[in-house]
């Protein structure tokens, strides 16, 4: 038990026994005894002590476990695993705003604990042997295992954690000021020993995890160095990876570390199987599966639906060089859209935002682009329990009803909102853009004379769509096409990443192309990209500018949900309240993976991926001999 030394009540108490003599002894030593008898009552409060902790119920592996179910603990080590990134970078520093960081980048780190891919909302021990935890959540102690070491040989420290915590809260990401909001203190009790304490009204079924998921930084590292500044020297950490090599904005590898502390623990076993990961970026999508056909990279996961239903039928593929498959994808699709800006004051009235949601003709472009690929997106949790369905259910309209005042009226009064289904025949669908048009008018924005709709003050509705990929061209077009028909000034502006990367953290944007692939046990990451707290802050995922207190209220509801039905209760009705606020135009999806890869790769599975992920990083294993063969036939050099 760790007892509190040279405390301001211990420092002041023989002066105030001087002064006020025997009576405030007796009154001291009354309140003594009173603190001694309530002491066992405290230590006894019940706490959870274990290998891991989970968002709800029990953990699928016990403690001691010798390795997750879905790797093969006898995978072979070694060979390359390249893939490819859009784009490109300036950065090895991934957690601060300046800069561009480069893709895989977060590897150098290691964290508290690890999640699985066969779990939703499980963590278990990784530089932490042992978290321990009250019924309540308002703390948590983390007991770190003494042999984790960065990759200097230098001990991982609960100071380098307390660290850590500081370090992303000052100098960070603004969004980590978000994140922390309800984190009262961190303090090292020992060497290996680190309680987060939290906020008693905060988040607390998830705010010991966002603990657990801290990366780690070395204190003394960062003594000579400022975090806060982007660079390309290579940063010191915990984690399984070094840097290999860097070409700024051409290519990065990671070299896999021979002496990476944990590489036996059961959360690492049969993974980072790879001696080198490699990214190559390409300016844009077209360049890239060119690069890929001849060998320039060796996996690729596919996109654009154009692509995967005309280009997958080159040579390499038709010998077997190369597999094509598609595999199922257990997470939810994602939010994937045509994002607003809602700081944007043409913006504010959610009839104008509707009606140039209409212009967008998703059952053409599906048919006419996408060879019939894909499906509508309707929802924020597309492909989930958590999707809003219907008209609010009893239990949604208890957490509604309250709200009402800061929600649209339809959200009690008609079903969620899903886009109404347009005609095939052509783009410009007449029927939508005219009631889009009657929308608009509504919302007092008339046609003026040279076809443009205008304000009562004379204001053009001028709206920027932007975009950075010369491959999604053919479907903003179409969209502008149909824009400028129903009366707006649409410009489509055509940026390279690094620009669009920068004015998306400044929120220069009318409308910008978006997707965040959604938790499957949603929380305290909502605040980012819904809450009101992060609508201005820069760099935040809050791309939108949602601000609304009835928003806010529900992530909380969300934060704080104790059971999986109330959980997915509540996210249902945010997600039904965000469709009707009209905050985006909704794309399209398929819960799939389309991949390809030269046929020198294994996967510890068959058909059927881990429900959270393919794994293809850290799981799948080389093999030489196939790449052997590939070499033998000319496939590959």
């Amino acid at each position: 038990m760790n007892r509190p030394r040279n405390s301001a009540a211990a420092r002041t108490a023989q002066p105030l026994l001087t002064v006020f003599g025997s009576t405030l002894v007796m009154l001291g030593l009354a309140a003594m005894m009173w603190l001694a008898a309530l002491a066992p009552v405290r230590s006894q409060e019940p706490t959870t002590r274990a290998h891991g902790i989970s968002t709800f119920g029990d953990l699928k592996y016990p403690e001691g476990f010798a390795h997750f179910d879905y790797v093969n603990p006898e995978a072979p080590k070694g060979g390359t695993f390249s893939t490819w990134g859009f784009g490109t970078f300036d950065s090895l520093t991934p957690f601060i705003l300046k800069g561009n960081a480069a893709s895989l980048s977060t590897l150098f780190f290691d964290t508290l604990m690890t999640g699985s891919l066969d779990e939703p909302d499980a963590m278990y021990g990784l530089i932490a042997h042992t978290i321990e935890y009250p019924a309540s959540r308002e703390w948590a102690t983390f007991y770190m295992r003494p042999e984790a070491q960065f990759s200097d040989g230098t001990p991982v420290t609960a100071d380098d954690v307390v660290f850590s915590f500081e370090v992303l809260r000052d100098k960070g990401r603004p969004s980590y000021q978000v994140l922390f909001k309800d984190f009262k203190s961190v303090e090292a009790i020992d060497e290996h020993t680190v309680k987060f304490t939290f906020n008693p009204d905060g988040a607390l079924r998830e705010l010991a995890m966002s603990a657990a998921g801290l990366p780690i930084f070395s204190r003394a590292y960062y003594e000579s160095r400022d975090f806060a500044e982007s660079s390309l020297e290579p940063p010191l950490g915990s984690g399984p990876y070094l840097l290999n090599r860097v070409e700024p904005g051409r290519s990065v590898s990671y070299k896999r570390r021979d002496d990476y502390w944990a590489r036996d623990l059961n959360v690492t076993v049969g993974q980072n199987n790879f001696d080198i990961l490699q990214v190559e970026y390409f300016a844009d999508y077209t360049s890239a599966f060119e690069a890929f056909k001849g060998g320039a990279y060796m996996y690729r996961e596919e996109f654009l639906s154009l692509l995967w239903a005309t280009g997958y039928d080159f040579p390499a593929v038709q010998s077997g060089a190369v597999k094509v498959e598609t595999l199922p994808d257990g997470r939810p699709a994602g939010t994937q859209g045509f994002w607003f800006n809602l700081r944007r004051p043409i913006f504010e009235d959610a009839r104008v935002r509707e009606a140039i949601g209409m212009a967008f003709n998703f059952e053409w472009a599906n048919e006419s682009l996408f060879y019939g690929i894909y499906s509508r997106t309707d929802s924020f949790w597309e492909n989930s329990t958590m999707q809003a369905e219907g008209m609010p259910s009893d239990a949604e309209l208890a957490l509604l009803e309250p709200l009402r005042a800061d929600i649209p009226e339809t959200v009690f009064t008609e079903p969620a909102f899903s886009p109404a289904e347009s005609n095939t025949s052509n783009v410009a669908d007449r029927g939508a853009l005219r009631q889009a048009g009657r929308m608009l008018e509504e919302a007092g924005w008339t046609v003026g004379a040279d076809g443009i709709r205008v304000n009562e003050q004379g204001q053009r509705l001028r709206i920027e769509v932007l975009n950075d990929s010369a491959s999604f061209e053919r479907i903003i077009n179409p969209y502008v096409e149909n824009l400028r028909r129903l009366g707006v000034d649409a410009v489509y502006t055509r940026v390279d990443a690094a620009q669009s990367q920068e004015r998306e953290k400044k929120f220069d944007y009318d409308i910008v192309t978006r997707r965040y692939a959604m938790s499957q046990t949603p929380g305290i990451e909502l605040r980012g990209i819904f809450g009101g707290e992060a609508a201005n802050v820069e760099g935040s995922n809050n791309i939108a500018g949602v601000n609304n207190p009835a928003v806010d209220s529900l992530i909380k509801t969300i934060e704080n949900a104790t059971s999986r039905e109330d959980l997915e209760t509540a996210v249902s009705a945010l997600d039904r309240v965000l469709r009707a606020m009209h905050i985006w135009v909704p794309q399209w999806y398929k819960g799939e993976h389309n991949i390809a890869y030269f046929d020198m790769y294994e996967r510890p599975y068959t058909d059927t991926p881990p429900p959270n992920g393919m794994g293809e990083l850290s799981i799948w294993w080389f093999n030489p001999e196939k790449a052997q063969a590939l070499r033998a036939s000319g496939a590959i050099r």
